[in-house]
């Protein structure tokens, strides 16, 4: 008989985005990412793509009844102390999973405002940030866009760390809630993110990695916050550490085919704390 009784404190945490085929970002990604931050992941599916890190060359959304129907299926029968969102794409998927959110009465919900790939393939459809703003962002507790993103939810350009301050705070106080507007298109020596979140700004910076691809960068650092914030920490300290894993992932990246893609488990035999 085995002695070993099974391990209940791991906290579950779901991800509602696009599965990629390449493995690098989307689900897949999401799915590493909690693994390696110890806990247990679950998935519900909005896109099926057809991708790899240099390009995406198909797209099918599922129906959204079908994306509803995964989020229930998950939240009937684990209980979800924090859901993240990546690929959405549309209008109808973005609105069934604000409503399902509220319905099962998840915690905490980060978003990813996925809108264009690192290809350049625009993963959300135009009509869609309508729906993302009216619906999904004011019952979100975190979003993390990037510099392109943020000056879309902004709506103007952000050209220097000042502006990127500035945007975060527009972006707070416009949803009320937290932003986390990343820097990494700014350029420089240093990558600098900034926070905000209830009046208080807090920025965090790192030397640049010189990644020969950073494809999935993105999806591991809001899989990163959500895995930090199942785990009970603070907002700035998971918002802290989730920048520590994306650093070290492309900073370990390995080389796979004719691609470099994150290491997403890094830190496997190092203490969960880092």
């Amino acid at each position: 008989m085995n002695s070993t009784s099974p391990i209940k404190e791991i906290p579950v945490v779901l991800t509602i985005a696009g599965s990629d085929s390449g493995g690098g970002a989307g689900i897949q990604a999401d799915l590493k990412t909690f693994s390696a931050l110890k806990t247990f992941g679950a998935s519900a599916i909005t896109c099926v793509t057809a991708q790899n890190p240099s390009e995406v060359t198909g797209i099918q959304a599922l129906e959204s009844d079908l994306v509803l129907k995964q989020i229930k299926a998950v939240c009937d029968s684990f209980p979800v102390r924090v859901a993240k969102t990546g690929m959405l794409y549309s209008a109808d998927i973005i609105r069934v999973v604000a409503a399902e959110d509220i319905r099962e009465g998840i915690p905490i919900l980060v978003v990813d405002p996925v809108m264009v790939a690192a290809s350049g393939a625009r993963l959300l459809k135009a009509d869609a940030i309508d729906a993302l703003c009216n619906d999904l962002l004011p019952i979100a507790r975190v979003v993390t866009p990037n510099l392109h993103e943020a000056e879309i939810l902004c709506g103007h350009s952000i050209s220097n760390m000042d502006e990127l301050r500035e945007a975060a705070r527009e972006i707070g106080d416009r949803f009320d809630i937290a932003c986390v507007a990343k820097g990494g298109h700014l350029g420089g020596p240093e990558i600098a993110d900034v926070l905000y979140d209830e009046g208080e700004e807090h920025i965090f910076t790192a030397p640049r990695v010189q990644a020969a691809q950073t494809h999935g960068a993105g999806c591991a650092f809001s899989a990163a916050l959500t895995a930090y914030l199942a785990r009970r920490e603070l907002m700035h300290e998971a918002v802290r550490k989730a920048k520590i894993y994306v650093h070290e992932s492309l900073a370990r990246s390995v080389d796979i085919g004719r691609h470099q893609p994150l290491n997403f488990f890094w830190n496997v035999h190092k203490a969960p704390t880092q």
